[in-house]
């Protein structure tokens, strides 16, 4: 086997219907298995998926919320492919990404992980897709705000290269290094296992790779940051991974990055209470709650789209070609593709091309009916 890919899910029905959809696409040709490991979702995720995907998906239910480090064990164990591929299921990957990093694999024997370009729902390039080690010095910096050694923002977004830290959002891995260094640690609830994986990989003596190919990653950048889980989950991973590797440092040197971390984590909850609050009192800006939108796709698609928008009340226009997008006022606007014509490569270059962080990228398939967008699913 060449291939095994692994997803974690919870909760995310119709993304990960989507992210599913684009592996199958990206995997013809390859030979490859897919495992979904549910944490115990409540939304219906799998009777509705066991239906569409029986004969291509693998899949493991929980009856319980095991965290995404345990949940991905689960199927690292079961997997027989050569190489992992660990995809969050808020994301989706381009026709051509899947065999660019198989072959870039295959020729660095000594790459254990490689991760790659990730875009955020406004086609903008997340800075999380090339991180440096959070030593001590580069944690209290990027603390401080100084996060360019962190983020290696110094690298060529256009070349491969050698990088430290490789997200779990889309982590590809060669099946021989794992065996080595160890699966997940599952101290980790979620959020810090792939630094201490990436870790543990330079330890090793493998290489982790930045690759120029191309995903979109969601809800990274949006509403799971701003829950108080979030802060709680992610500032304590950062304590463990610290306290794991750096314990040993002298109390000098790690006492500042400890307070520095539960200062921000302090910071960080105190705005998301403000923002909150702000809310409640009803000062949020209109579009919020009521964006307008651009439907981009062929004409069977936009027909659908205006019966829609009409049904749920929306403001919307409706173009045949994305083109349009550079004479029209998108600014605050969700614009939906029509995934089915275009494809999903040619969705991230036109997101990349036409956005420029103006506005968000939203998908409509006439196959399933499902408008996704990176707030929510509109059916």
């Amino acid at each position: 086997m060449k291939l095994s890919v692994i997803i974690v899910n919870y909760n995310v029905c119709y993304y990960l219907e989507q992210c599913i959809d684009s592996v199958l696409k990206a995997t013809k040709g390859i030979e490859f298995e897919l495992f979904v490991v549910d944490n115990h979702s409540q939304d219906g995720s799998m009777a509705y998926l066991k239906k569409r995907f029986k004969k291509e998906v693998c899949f493991v239910e929980s009856i319980h919320n095991l965290g995404f480090a345990r949940a991905n064990n689960i199927a690292i164990r079961q997997a027989t492919g050569e190489y992992l591929l660990l995809l969050n299921p808020d994301t989706f990957v381009g026709e051509t990404t899947i065999r660019e990093m198989l072959t870039f694999m295959d020729n660095h024997e000594q790459a254990g992980a490689a991760g790659l370009t990730m875009y955020n729902s406004a086609g903008e390039r997340s800075p999380e897709s090339r991180r440096g080690m959070p030593t001590p010095v580069v944690s209290f910096l990027k603390m401080l705000g100084f996060s360019r050694r962190y983020y290696m923002s110094y690298l060529s977004w256009d070349e491969p290269a050698r990088i430290d830290i490789v997200s779990g959002a889309f982590c590809m891995l060669r099946r021989k290094a794992v065996d080595e260094v160890g699966m997940l640690d599952e101290d980790f609830f979620m959020y810090g296992e792939d630094i201490d994986l990436s870790y543990r990989m330079l330890q090793y003596g493998w290489e982790n790779w930045f690759v120029p190919a191309r995903i979109v990653h969601y809800k990274g950048e949006s509403t799971v940051k701003s829950s108080f889980r979030y802060v709680h989950v992610f500032y304590q991973a950062m304590l463990i991974f610290f306290r794991k590797h750096y314990g040993h440092l002298s109390f000098l040197v790690t006492l500042p990055i400890k307070i520095a971390i539960y200062f921000r984590a302090i910071i960080a909850l105190i705005q998301m209470l403000y923002t909150r609050m702000y809310r409640s009192l009803g000062f949020v800006n209109r579009k919020d709650f009521q964006p307008r939108y651009l439907f981009i796709g062929t004409q069977p698609m936009l027909d659908e789209s205006r019966r829609l928008a009409n049904r749920m009340g929306l403001t919307a226009s409706y173009f045949q070609e994305p083109e349009a997008l550079l004479d029209t006022d998108c600014d605050g606007c969700n614009v939906v593709y029509d995934i089915e014509h275009f494809g999903y490569d040619a969705v991230i270059s036109m997101a990349s091309q036409y956005h420029q962080g103006k506005c968000l990228l939203c998908t409509y398939s006439t196959k399933t009916h499902v408008l996704i967008t990176p707030q929510e699913i509109i059916l």
